[in-house]
């Protein structure tokens, strides 16, 4: 057996080579490559990021999550730091539940706390520590409001009239990122890189959308996975998680508030609280660190 990895407190001690450090973790199999850009700021471009994520031409990433100072607004919410997201397309995303422990469970080591504000686009969200590499996020209120989550014009969100094969009646949620879900009896017999595209596409979500698919096995387990954003079939998504939960309620699916969610990497715990807030608790994994391919690239 190899020796243990010791906890690191700097980003010194990730890289000692010169050049911009990296580290990449994984929650639930969701990949993230996480670069600081506090002191020396980090700015790279679509092209560049999309390289860094691309597992042939770069490290490979579901996502690069850039460290920021927090922004005034954000340090008066207590804020320690800002999170930036970025897609596989080099296009900046909202929020992301798997992203965020990942991100969150960085700074917790970094200083030493077991609670911690990161401020996201969307606001600040409260991080804690639950246990070894177990973080839980406050991800926020979910909306069914139609143009918040946003849609194309006003329909009933709740049952949303939008089909692809097996996937019809949806629900569309917003939690910070736009998502639809549908239920479906059998989750197995579910292709959703065939029938999701086209839902993810529909010009009534001008943002496109996460689709999901849930099937209720019990009243506090459901299985769940996602389709999401710009095209990608992914082992676990948090925030998926989290509307799954919501929207079974909204069908009176389940009656608890407090459910477990098995995605295709394993399980996360989702609470709904009285504001239709949601709580996601789940692993982190520190992967392995490095620097940056290629010329740095910073700007003012």
């Amino acid at each position: 057996m190899g020796a243990a990895l010791p906890l690191v407190k700097t980003w010194a001690e990730f890289t000692p080579e010169p050049g911009r450090p990296f580290l990449k973790m994984q929650g639930l199999e969701n990949h993230f490559v996480i670069v600081d850009g506090r002191e020396t700021g980090y700015f790279p471009s679509p092209d560049e990021a999309a390289h860094i994520c691309n597992p042939r031409t770069g490290i490979g990433a579901d996502q690069l999550l850039i460290i920021q100072p927090p922004t005034e607004r954000g340090a008066k919410a207590g804020a320690y730091a800002f999170m930036r997201i970025i897609n596989i397309d080099g296009q900046d995303a909202e929020a992301c539940g798997n992203a965020t422990r990942c991100f969150a469970w960085l700074m917790l080591e970094e200083t030493g706390l077991d609670a911690i504000v990161l401020e996201t686009v969307v606001g600040p969200l409260r991080c804690q520590r639950k246990g070894h590499k177990i973080v839980s996020v406050e991800m926020g209120r979910i909306t069914t409001q139609w143009d918040r989550i946003p849609l194309q014009h006003a329909t009933d969100t709740v049952h949303l009239d939008i089909s692809a094969g097996p996937l019809f009646d949806g629900i569309a949620l917003n939690i910070g990122n736009p998502h639809v879900v549908y239920f479906v009896d059998d989750l197995d017999s579910v292709n959703l890189e065939s029938v999701a595209p086209s839902i993810q596409n529909n010009p009534i979500f001008p943002n496109k959308v996460n689709v999901g698919a849930a099937q209720v096995v019990r009243d506090d387990y459901i299985r769940s996975g996602v389709y999401e954003r710009p095209g990608l079939l992914t082992r676990a998504c948090g925030s998926g998680a989290c509307v799954a939960v919501r929207a079974a309620q909204l069908r009176g699916l389940t009656s608890q508030n407090r459910v477990t969610v098995e995605m295709p990497a394993g399980l996360v715990d989702v609470e709904i609280k009285s504001d239709n807030s949601a709580v996601l608790t789940g692993p982190v994994e520190y992967c392995f660190s490095g620097t940056l391919p290629g010329p740095e690239r910073n700007s003012a």
